[in-house]
């Protein structure tokens, strides 16, 4: 077991050493507020009157805020690594998703937060296409997190359904309620 883990974990370091980890180009924003663990806002100070702007991490799902106590840890970790920052927002194929957000890999002083988030069992790795440019490195971040029992994967508290499958049930609930 342990060797399959040190090759799995040679493996992973490879095919993310492989990738490109500097953006090519992006925005330079500011992080207002963290709304979960996979958005943030950042003021659009180009409008008449500057409004907040939701940003969607691509290529992670955060566990559901209401999920416990994962929601809330994801969030605060996010909050911890980039509230106040300046971060670089790199875009891909698809700019918005179907609530309007922008969709962004969020880079901080070199860092993938994406991947980061993965990594650290704080969010799944979830392909949003065509938006795939980091996809292997996510899934790749996840499999670590999985492996090491970090956050979600902690053998000790797993999360038990995915985000999707918690807010449909939680919808389910209040409907019949």
């Amino acid at each position: 077991m342990k060797t399959k883990i040190i090759y799995l974990l040679i493996v992973w370091i490879f095919f993310t050493g492989c990738q490109n980890s500097n953006p090519r180009s992006g925005k330079i924003i500011r992080v207002e507020r963290v709304v979960s663990g996979q958005t943030i806002e950042i003021t659009d100070r180009s409008a008449a009157v500057p409004i907040l702007e939701p940003i969607r991490l691509i290529g992670i799902q955060a566990p559901d805020i209401r999920q416990k106590p994962w929601g809330q840890e994801a969030r605060t970790q996010l909050e911890k690594l980039t509230l106040g920052q300046e971060v670089l927002l790199e875009f891909d194929v698809q700019k918005k998703d179907k609530f309007d957000r922008q969709l962004a890999y969020i880079w901080l002083n070199g860092k993938l937060i994406n991947e980061y988030m993965a990594e650290e069992g704080l969010a799944l790795a979830e392909p949003y296409f065509p938006n795939n440019k980091y996809t292997e490195r996510l899934a790749n971040a996840q499999e670590k997190a999985r492996l090491m029992g970090r956050g979600i994967w902690n053998p000790e508290r797993p999360m038990r359904q995915t985000p999707a499958q918690f807010r449909r049930e939680n919808l389910k609930n209040r409907l019949n309620n």
